[in-house]
């Protein structure tokens, strides 16, 4: 699904000491599977899925996706390809504080019937109950926004789902039911997790290490 080739990443452009976030490297991605990216603060993992994701431009390299490059594409096809392929779960919720936990995951559906039965089946896969649904994010717990949050990335059964640390709000007992949903989405789906906790990733298809903008290691399916 992805290949991607010599992808660089550089910020400060315009300073004698430029960062490098992504420091040119190759990587190809399966169709499907649970894969990992795992690295310290700065190691250029969420920069890696922002650049996949088309959220943001590499500096150089390619970025192929089923026969595309990303780097290419006008803003309009980017946007249409998020829109439709593409699900996100970032470090923070972003709902909308105003719409109950319901219209928090419809908003984001695609069209068609069926949005808000598929929004209380997911919501109540990932846990919330049926009076939970009616209520705002203030009046829901971190975990429960959170799980709302995935629940919306997931409501148009993209065929990528990019998850920035999705876990980090959950305890432990959630975390792995979470991770256990999205194991099984992955079966038909490609899952990105960007996470610094080594444990969620236990039983993943591959998971990748990053170090200095580099991947230091490929453990399982997927390749340098």
């Amino acid at each position: 699904m992805f290949d991607i080739k010599n992808i660089t990443m550089i910020y400060d452009m315009e300073k004698t000491e430029k960062i490098y976030a992504l420091g040119g490297f190759n990587l190809t991605l399966p169709d499907t599977g649970l894969i990992g990216i795992i690295g310290p603060s700065g190691s250029g993992k969420s920069t890696l899925m922002y650049c996949l994701s088309t959220l943001k431009k590499p500096t150089d390299g390619e970025i192929m996706y089923n026969g595309k490059d990303l780097t290419k594409l006008r803003d309009t096809e980017r946007e249409n390809l998020r829109r439709k392929e593409f699900g996100f779960v970032f470090q923070r919720h972003f709902l909308v504080p105003y719409m109950t936990a319901v219209d928090n995951v419809t908003v984001a559906a695609a069209g068609g019937g069926g949005a808000t039965d598929r929004a209380k089946a997911l919501l109540a896969a990932f846990g919330l109950n049926e009076r939970e649904f009616g209520k705002r994010p203030a009046k829901l717990s971190g975990g429960q926004r959170q799980r709302t949050a995935i629940a919306r990335a997931m409501i148009n059964e993209p065929r990528v789902l990019f998850a920035d640390e999705p876990t980090a709000a959950l305890d432990h007992e959630n975390a792995f039911s979470v991770m256990d949903i999205l194991k099984d989405y992955a079966k038909k789906n490609l899952v990105l997790i960007i996470t610094h906790d080594r444990t969620i990733l236990d039983g993943a298809d591959s998971v990748i290490e990053m170090w200095d903008g580099k991947i230091s290691a490929v453990n399982g399916g997927g390749g340098i």
